[in-house]
């Protein structure tokens, strides 16, 4: 159930889950392009990956991203709590290629609505409970797997070896044991995530109310 009790409050956050390449960032992107910059802010999950500082780069390749444990959620609630008192916070980035989080920020400013898209945003209630609409990408994941390869080899450097052995290994593991299952706690289930235009225009009515409310 929606919980509309936060609509009130400013920011509203909006919470976007997914497996990896389900397309959740393009649905957070397309969402926020129909509205100015004052209006929708977008944070990623992903930038909020643990700094790796004490190991080596050979140590961090094994480390499985796609674990809970791997994200530093207490500094992504902080900054949903200083956001919802008006504050602007300084977003971590993250640097796919050395595998751990990068010295450059983003600065976010307390919007009215912010998107908040990644892939375990809603294994821990302390965390589900921040958002007041929750949405899952559900997309086959054969298509999310051709997206990866293509993604991780073009933009990342990547083999297409590896890419294939960190999916079998943690990646589609990870998703059958802690994403998948989170789809429970989810509002509305958008198919096949960013392009579907029926979605987008039922998400298009609702942050408008929120925004103009």
């Amino acid at each position: 159930m929606i919980n509309t009790d936060s609509f009130s409050q400013r920011p509203v956050f909006i919470s976007i889950v997914g497996a990896s390449c389900s397309g959740k960032t393009a649905l957070a992107n397309n969402i926020a392009k129909r509205f100015s910059d004052h209006q929708v802010s977008v944070i990623a999950e992903d930038a909020y990956y643990k700094r790796q500082d004490h190991l080596t780069p050979e140590e961090r390749v094994n480390i499985n991203y796609d674990h809970p444990n791997a994200f530093d959620h207490d500094l992504l609630s902080q900054h949903i709590h200083q956001l919802r008192t008006g504050q602007s916070i300084a977003s971590p980035t993250y640097d796919y290629v050395t595998h751990n989080r990068a010295d450059a920020t983003i600065p976010v400013s307390a919007t009215p609505v912010i998107i908040i898209e990644g892939i375990l945003l809603y294994h821990e209630q302390a965390l589900r409970d921040l958002f007041a609409l929750k949405l899952f990408v559900d997309t086959p994941l054969d298509i999310c797997l051709a997206r990866r390869v293509e993604r991780d080899v073009i933009e990342r450097g990547r083999t297409v070896d590896s890419v294939l052995s960190q999916y079998h290994k943690t990646v589609r593991p990870m998703y059958r044991e802690f994403i998948e299952p989170s789809k429970y706690y989810a509002d509305l289930i958008v198919p096949m995530g960013g392009y579907n235009e029926v979605a987008l225009g039922v998400l298009d009515s609702k942050i408008t109310q929120l925004i103009d409310s």
